[in-house]
């Protein structure tokens, strides 16, 4: 079973427009994920959106879809991956000097038998495909970092 929760945060030195900017325009996803390679999205960025993503780990790729499930401009933005159920999401809040940025993932339904399987057989299990979710989420937030602040 994996954790119900994962997060990170980061700290940017820009106004939340700016970051807000990076952060909502998800055909960007690849810039800032080590994961994602591409994500389109079908239609304009609303809530009930989907988008098509390519995902990739070492020499392995994989499809997914999701649905984008919660925008509030500036604010957060969110979406759940159909196949496993989980919320990813970007919550950004006004700090002295910039933007605080927290991407998480969420399980609200728990975890599903055939994505757990998968990764545990394809992944190296859940606590160590986790780990590399975290790592990533602190790359991503890095990247949009940088990006921001130039």
């Amino acid at each position: 079973m994996g954790s119900p929760l994962l997060q990170a945060q980061i700290d940017i030195h820009a106004p939340v427009p700016q970051v807000w900017a990076l952060i909502s325009d998800l055909r960007r996803m690849p810039q800032w994920s080590p994961q994602c390679r591409a994500m389109l999205v079908l239609g304009r960025t609303r809530v009930g959106a989907k988008a098509i993503n390519l995902n990739r780990r070492n020499k392995m790729f994989w499809p997914t879809t999701c649905t984008v499930t919660e925008i509030v401009p500036q604010r957060k933005l969110a979406f759940r991956v159909d196949l496993n159920a989980m919320v990813w999401s970007y919550e950004l809040e006004p700090i002295e000097g910039g933007t605080r940025v927290v991407e998480s993932r969420r399980a609200p339904e728990g975890f599903k038998t055939v994505p757990t399987l998968l990764v545990d057989k394809m992944m190296g299990g859940v606590p160590s495909f986790e780990q590399e979710l975290v790592a990533g989420m602190n790359e991503s937030l890095r990247r949009i970092k940088t990006a921001a602040e130039r």
